[in-house]
């Protein structure tokens, strides 16, 4: 099966023969310098916040700096590419995103496999989406919005923040679930998407629970539902899709990786120190300030999440024609 030679590449990317390692690079040692983070995206995203949130905790436990190194462009790919192909020695890793996890199947020219190529350190958080309507849209529930769609063909706008976006694919995903024929328009970011929602000329969206909880408790939008299994915290009085529409769940999905061959003592204990950050109750509470529920584990739990969420939207995108201009 494809999910199993996907699971069986992370665990060979997770694995090392540590004697032909240097010494400096080796658990006992590590880190003698600093060490470098690197985030596709811009400073001040969720993304780039998250990380910075993680590297002071590992500064403080370890003694030596992790520099966050913003590398934003291609959905990315410039990011995953540069650490794809660093020096396997755990001083350059990667703040994965469920981008990763999409990108495989959106672009097919890329030099670099993320499954074969980063190996996977640690699960940092999952973050629902939240599924909003306008205020004015007579639709107060997921099912009142499925009738209100079917009735209407072709007139409901779905706003999302870009092609091949998990705010995208949860559109598609639902589109698919409930059969209704509704537009996805695309945005180049949520800053504009809002603008339209807000305006009117979309009608519903999918994005984060930061980027929609001010429209939200303003009453401008209304919150249908979130996009995972369990209720989230920051909307309490939100149920979630699969409430209505089994086995519907699309999240985000942070993490952190490292160049395939990194050793396996020194991924051990980077695990090892983040999981005791996402279980100390001041980093549990950043974390919930961001709308993320921590996810701690193994590395080899965090290859699981990884196998299964690619290849679940990998399908989604190959069924569903989706493609990067």
């Amino acid at each position: 099966m494809v999910v199993d030679r996907r699971w069986s590449l992370w665990c060979a990317a997770a694995a090392s023969v540590a004697s032909v390692i240097p010494a400096p690079a080796q658990a006992d040692t590590y880190p003698v310098r600093p060490v470098r983070v690197l985030v596709g995206f811009p400073p001040g995203g969720g993304a780039d916040i998250l990380a910075r949130v993680v590297c002071d905790w590992l500064q403080l436990r370890l003694g030596q700096t992790f520099i966050v190194d913003n590398r934003p462009g291609a959905a990315t790919n410039l990011a995953t590419e540069a650490v794809a192909s660093a020096p396997a020695d755990g001083y350059t890793l990667l703040k994965t995103t469920t981008s990763n996890l999409l990108n495989g199947a959106l672009f097919p020219d890329l030099k670099y496999d993320f499954v074969r190529d980063i190996a996977p350190v640690a699960a940092l958080s999952t973050q629902p989406l939240v599924f909003a309507v306008v205020a004015a849209l007579p639709a107060r529930s997921v099912p009142e919005f499925v009738a209100y769609a079917k009735a209407n063909p072709g007139k409901i706008n779905i706003g999302h923040s870009g092609t091949g976006t998990i705010s995208h694919l949860a559109a598609e995903a639902f589109k698919a679930a409930t059969g209704i024929d509704a537009v996805t328009v695309p945005y180049r970011g949520a800053a504009p998407m809002y603008i339209d929602l807000l305006g009117g000329r979309v009608h519903a969206a999918f994005d984060n629970i930061p980027g929609s909880i001010e429209h939200l408790r303003m009453g401008s939008l209304r919150a249908l539902a979130v996009t995972t299994v369990a209720r989230a915290e920051a909307l309490p009085n939100a149920p979630s899709v699969a409430e209505f529409i089994t086995g519907y769940e699309a999240y985000t999905i942070a993490g952190v990786g490292a160049p395939r061959g990194t050793p396996t003592d020194v991924i051990g204990k980077l695990n090892a120190e983040i999981n005791a950050g996402l279980a100390n109750p001041k980093l549990k509470a950043r974390l919930a300030e961001l709308g993320a529920t921590p996810l701690p584990g193994t590395p080899a739990d965090f290859g699981r999440l990884v196998t299964r969420e690619t290849e679940k939207w990998g399908r989604l995108i190959r069924a569903s024609g989706i493609k990067i201009n």
